[in-house]
């Protein structure tokens, strides 16, 4: 039997009642479009960069150099699933959230256990406002089954395994989630929204709405997003999560240091720096990420992971991309690159390979986006140059001509990364507020 439970209930301070949570591990059958790139293994972290260069170079399309030409992946993965219901349901009709997350994170990004789950979206739909989620770790993440980098890690495979299991929720199929939902809706974040947005393309009927959060038509900004991640490969990077390093191995040589902290900070005097300037150091910079995983940690170990899996440098590039000053938590930043989840060569040559439109998805769209998002919106969602326009993600109104409704909605004082900062749960209530005025909250 594949399915493994947990269940997990959770009280929101304040709140009247509880989500009840159950962890599964959901056998999917995929078959997806594939493209077949030309390109060398990544022996080490030069060669992360090499690829980095010619995938942003303005000479001409890299992703079209390298395609050969395109074939059928298919199989059969484990799809780590996390699904959530309001502890007393009220009504016959629920209604269900299949959250996807995007680059960098896994299903957590969803219920961020930082600082008692304050940050958590799951805790707020589900409640507040008696919605159902669906959390899942896409193909190749956290607890789902890994696979080839490349060639099975795209954007076509992982939708499709994000098709299944709708499907499997609409047909009443899922496993230990005994019913049938007959209202649906999708919503995403970055990468995750480009998959709900291409399974509208793909499959309009499968959806009966739609919420993509961190996300525009607009990828002018990417080059600069790759850029400044100055990637490198994820086993080098953060070794004790994501390579072949023994935990206990390293435990039992940094064990001798552990009564040098007196003679360390005394040397150190000597030279005017500080204990904490070198903690400081260390967690900001890529030699954070190398002890990463020394601490006792719940998160999934993607151990001995292959070449092609990649991440970003430090603390510094997370926030860069993700993060806005002022309106984060500085804890929070530590807490996101420790936690990091890999993306992969696959995932980064087709992230922007979806059709410009879903000219037959008929339910509602919404679009949030922070303004301050750098990775759509270059820094400021407003600044679109032509009056007529409000903001950048308004303009993906032209994708979607048959939508029931279509709203872009820009959540102030925000980057990227919308659910790691002060006003997270700001953004959240705009959505559940949104599906609940378009017929499809719970009822």
């Amino acid at each position: 039997m594949h399915s493994s439970l947990l269940l997990a209930p959770f009280v929101l301070a304040g709140s009247v009642v509880a989500k009840q949570c159950l962890n599964i591990t959901v056998p999917v059958s995929i078959s997806a479009r594939n493209g077949v790139f030309n390109l060398p293994t990544l022996e080490g972290n030069a060669d992360a960069t090499t690829f980095a260069q010619n995938l942003t170079s303005i000479r001409g399309n890299f992703t079209q150099e390298a395609l050969l030409g395109y074939e059928t992946v298919a199989g059969e993965f484990d799809i780590s699933v996390k699904f959530c219901k309001p502890d007393a349901e009220n009504g016959t009709d629920p209604t269900v959230q299949v959250l996807t997350h995007g680059l960098g994170f896994d299903k957590t990004y969803w219920d961020l256990p930082f600082n008692d789950y304050n940050y958590s979206y799951i805790d707020v739909a589900v409640d507040h406002y008696g919605f159902c989620t669906l959390s899942i770790d896409r193909l190749g993440e956290g607890n789902s089954s890994k696979a080839d980098p490349l060639s099975v890690l795209q954007a076509p495979a992982e939708m499709s395994a994000l098709y299944e299991l709708t499907m499997m929720l609409r047909n009443g199929t899922l496993p230990n989630v005994p019913r049938a939902f007959n209202k649906i809706v999708h919503v995403g974040h970055s990468f995750g929204s480009a998959l709900s947005y291409l399974l509208a393309v793909m499959h309009p009927t499968a959806s009966d709405g739609l919420v993509l959060t961190g996300f525009s038509q607009n990828g002018s900004f990417l080059p600069a997003t790759v850029a400044s991640w100055d990637n490198k490969l994820a086993r080098l990077n953060q070794p004790l999560r994501f390579g072949n390093i023994s935990y206990s191995a390293v435990s039992e040589a940094l064990l001798p240091l552990s009564n040098l902290t007196g003679q360390i900070s005394s040397s150190l005097a000597k030279y005017n720096i500080t204990l904490g300037e070198v903690l400081q150091y260390s967690q900001t910079t890529d030699l954070g990420d190398l002890v990463a995983g020394l601490q006792p940690t719940q998160l999934p170990k993607m151990a001995d992971l292959p070449s092609g899996y990649l991440t970003w440098t430090d603390a510094g590039s997370n926030q860069f991309a993700f993060l806005l000053p002022e309106f984060f938590d500085p804890s929070i930043l530590q807490f996101a690159e420790s936690s990091k989840f890999p993306y992969t060569l696959g995932e980064l040559l087709t992230i922007g390979s979806g059709p410009l439109m879903a000219p037959m998805f008929k339910g509602p769209v919404q679009i949030l986006t922070g303004r301050q998002d750098a990775i759509y919106c270059g820094g400021d969602c407003l600044a679109t140059g032509d009056p007529a326009l409000a903001s950048i993600p308004a303009k993906s109104k032209m994708a979607f001509p048959l939508a029931r409704t279509f709203e872009a909605y820009i959540q102030p004082d925000t980057a990227h990364g919308i659910n790691l900062h002060y006003n997270s749960t700001g953004a959240y209530n705009v959505i559940q507020r949104f599906l609940t005025r378009e017929g499809l909250g719970p009822s």
